[in-house]
């Protein structure tokens, strides 16, 4: 009979980090950074959500297919940036609460026009990348190169999005 290893145990104290490059202080200042990246993403996902079910009106098959692919890629966005915050050894929000709380985009309790829907998603696409900047700018001053490259990859895609709704809205 093969005899089993006994299992490692830690303290709470004594939690794995990830990565050891940086202070305690520093990944908590990178992780705040991404958490309020992460809820605003996810506000800005429900809302995208809101819109496509409920978009009606002659943009009706236009902003309803833009929602679901900007919804589609938005999804994987809150994933990455949750497991990056994981890398720093520090707890993604994880609850509407929290998301809330902690987002510069807020809720859409009504049901626009697809004019104004485009309109408010515009702004949020402001909002977003803004804080994709500010976190990119302190992942620089941090030399945290995985962090600034997702915040530039992200930030490509948005400013394209914003654009394109800009356009949309002409």
């Amino acid at each position: 009979m093969a005899k089993k290893k006994a299992k490692a145990t830690r303290s709470p104290e004594s939690k794995p980090v990830q990565t050891s490059r940086w202070s305690t202080k520093e990944r908590k200042q990178l992780a705040d950074s991404l958490n309020t990246l992460l809820a605003a993403c996810q506000v800005h996902y429900q809302k995208l959500h809101n819109y496509h079910w409920n978009v009606e009106g002659d943009e009706f098959f236009e902003l309803h297919e833009i929602t679901e692919q900007q919804y589609g890629q938005v999804h994987g966005d809150i994933d990455a940036i949750a497991e990056r915050i994981r890398v720093f050894g520090e707890r993604p929000l994880s609850t509407f609460a929290e998301y809330l709380a902690a987002s510069p985009i807020k809720e859409d309790m009504q049901v626009p026009s697809a004019k104004k829907m485009a309109g408010n998603l515009l702004a949020d696409y402001g909002i977003l990348i803004k804080l994709m900047y500010a976190t990119a700018d302190l992942a620089d001053d941090l030399d945290d190169l995985p962090t600034e490259s997702m915040m530039v990859d992200l930030i490509a895609r948005f400013e394209k999005q914003q654009w394109m709704l800009g356009a949309f809205l002409k």
